[in-house]
């Protein structure tokens, strides 16, 4: 999809990109595991990924419609960044818009030279994403024996203890 273009999420935008991640996210995770009570993705988690240092949030938008939208934190002048969140709206999946978002945050901090995301496991249309389609690698697992180091209680999100402690990290390294 060529005619994706990343716009800062304003204020009072950011009550629709919170329910539309929500949404993909929900979606997502029910498509493989069946009905799930809880948000997978809580709007707490949300908040903090648009409140940490020196992050950077966007919508995909094609004309007047959003397609998808990212938050991402980069190092002012350095050469690592993170991809916190990126989701695609639902109904709008397997049209090009992930890649369209990606390859737009990076061509925005060309200095950014290590990419660092994480995904549960189970996520394999997200694995398949980031390692066959973006050219991330998978450098490390997080399950009990070894915790991510910035998770918060025994829980990512919504999501099933047993599901939630279970992620890989992945790093994209560009030349």
């Amino acid at each position: 999809m060529s005619d994706v273009t990343l716009v800062p999420v304003s204020p009072e935008m950011k009550p629709t990109f919170v329910s539309q991640i929500q949404e993909a996210f929900q979606v997502s995770f029910e498509d493989l595991n069946g009905p799930w009570s809880q948000k997978i993705l809580p709007a707490e988690d949300v908040e903090q990924s648009f409140a940490a240092p020196g992050a950077e949030a966007y919508f995909a938008m094609s004309g007047d419609d959003v397609l998808g939208g990212a938050i991402i934190t980069a190092e002012p002048g350095g050469e690592r960044g993170e991809l916190a969140l990126l989701y695609v709206k639902v109904g709008s999946q397997g049209t090009g818009t992930g890649r369209a978002i990606w390859e737009g945050l990076e061509a925005m901090h060309p200095e950014v030279s290590v990419w660092e995301t994480t995904t549960p496991y189970h996520e394999k249309r997200d694995i398949h994403f980031y390692v066959n389609k973006l050219g991330f690698h998978i450098v490390e697992f997080f399950h009990q024996g070894h915790r991510d180091p910035h998770q918060h209680g025994d829980q990512v999100g919504g999501m099933p203890a047993d599901v939630s402690s279970e992620l890989f990290r992945f790093e994209k390294r560009r030349r």
